[in-house]
């Protein structure tokens, strides 16, 4: 009997310690990523100092200079997709939860799926032959609207993960007390669900904030000029750093590197205060 227990124990101890292995093997990747951009990134940005976030990119060889221009770009075409995708994408991630067994709904739901892992390059050719060649010329606005399309499952399939996650028993007590469906889906489960469909928001947006691929035919990548319209070429961090790395100058590499590291801190910066801050709602 104790020879059993024994084996049991020793049984239980080599699956926790195959559990733990397998877990760090998990995380080291991204520390590792985590390391390398801050211990490459760190001494460019206090070499750069402020002018590194304002100034304008040096030329080849010559200096740091800054990523002014990217940095302003990110945050507007973030900001632009934010508003063309989120409410859509809400939206349709409410609709197949409501009406999960319909034809559209399920349609939806599929197509969602399978936007999810669609090629986000062929985005950036869709919106380019939608926009891009009738304007003439790269734009924010056609740079926007591919982050949008590529946002959008995103958050619909946290949307519809998370109103479906909530018991019956509210909305059955919520339609008993005589609210229609539009208030019970927006007064009531929608607050239930909060974290849920925030937390698709976050993942929505650090997605598109780091996306470069579709941005190489709709954006244009100025990087030496600042906004000045929705119809004129704007650049991002994302693809700051793909033009750099393909040069082959070394200042230009250190640039890489200070970008990658304000690219990270931005994404922190946005994802982690908002995701700290939202309380779960005990069902």
């Amino acid at each position: 009997m104790s020879d059993n227990l024994n084996i049991r124990i020793l049984k239980e101890k080599l699956f926790l310690i195959c559990i733990g292995i397998l877990t760090i093997a998990t995380v080291f990747p991204l520390f590792h990523i985590m390391y390398s951009i801050i211990a490459n990134g760190l001494p460019v940005l206090i070499k750069g100092g402020w002018s590194f976030l304002t100034g304008t990119l040096a030329p080849p060889g010559d200096g740091l200079g800054g990523i002014g221009p990217a940095i302003v770009g990110t945050f507007i075409l973030t900001a632009l997709a934010s508003l063309i995708g989120l409410p859509v994408a809400v939206l349709t991630g409410i609709y197949a939860a409501e009406y999960p067994n319909s034809l559209i709904g399920r349609a939806t739901r599929t197509l969602l799926m399978i936007m999810m892992e669609f090629p986000t390059i062929l985005v950036g050719l869709f919106v380019m032959n939608l926009v891009v060649l009738p304007m003439g010329s790269y734009s924010a606005i056609a740079g926007a609207l591919s982050l949008a399309i590529i946002m959008m499952p995103y958050v619909a399939v946290y949307t519809d993960e998370a109103l479906k996650s909530i018991p019956p028993k509210y909305r059955e007590g919520a339609f008993a007390l005589g609210l229609t469906r539009a208030k019970v889906v927006f007064k009531v489960l929608i607050g239930l669900a909060r974290k849920g469909i925030m937390t698709g928001v976050l993942i929505g947006i650090a997605k598109v904030a780091g996306e470069t691929a579709p941005l190489l035919f709709t954006a244009g990548g100025a990087s030496r000029v600042y906004f000045d319209g929705l119809n004129r070429p704007i650049g991002a961090i994302p693809l700051l750093i793909y033009n750099l790395v393909q040069q082959p100058y070394t200042n230009y590499h250190e640039i890489a590197w200070g970008a990658s590291l304000l690219l990270m801190i931005i994404f922190l910066g946005l994802f982690l205060p908002i995701r700290l801050s939202l309380k779960e709602v005990k069902l």
